[in-house]
């Protein structure tokens, strides 16, 4: 699978007031309901506190992987913000996130949910990759370079 199967142009956004966790979650809530209809914005926002309660998906390195199943979710689909600021997450290392990548997936996708969270986990764990983002200026850079083949 290719990133850009799941990510939106409409769904990247650059210079993000993150502000906290839960605003940053209500923030990419809002985006992926405001791009998909039929999906609510207070029921894909309560699923991913619900995931978050499992344990943090900050994954480290300033980045953080929020994701859950969703019951009306036909097809998978994700967010990528940057954050004008870096904001708390409970990652792993203890560091502030700066970078999202959120995924939501139909409630039945159990393989395939883990299969594009490894995807999407192998791509941030490369700082050519993270570094490329951060350095974005406009939401169209920041999608182009998240879809760009990884830089080695």
């Amino acid at each position: 699978m290719k990133l850009e199967q799941i990510l939106a142009p409409e769904c990247t956004a650059c210079d993000v007031e993150g502000g906290s966790k839960k605003r940053t979650l209500e923030q990419i809530a809002d985006i992926l309901a405001g791009y998909r209809p039929g999906i609510g914005a207070s029921e894909l926002f309560d699923s991913l506190i619900t995931r978050e309660r499992l344990g943090s998906t900050g994954f480290g390195n300033g980045i953080a992987l929020p994701h859950c199943r969703l019951t009306n979710c036909e097809k998978p689909m994700a967010a990528l913000l940057k954050l004008r600021e870096p904001i708390e997450f409970d990652a792993m290392d203890n560091h502030p996130v700066d970078l999202i990548f959120a995924l939501v997936v139909p409630e039945e996708a159990t393989s395939e949910h883990l299969a594009i969270l490894q995807l999407v986990a192998e791509r941030f764990e490369n700082a050519s990759f993270r570094n490329r983002l951060r350095n974005a200026q406009s939401n169209h850079e920041l999608y182009e370079l998240a879809i760009a083949p990884l830089p080695n």
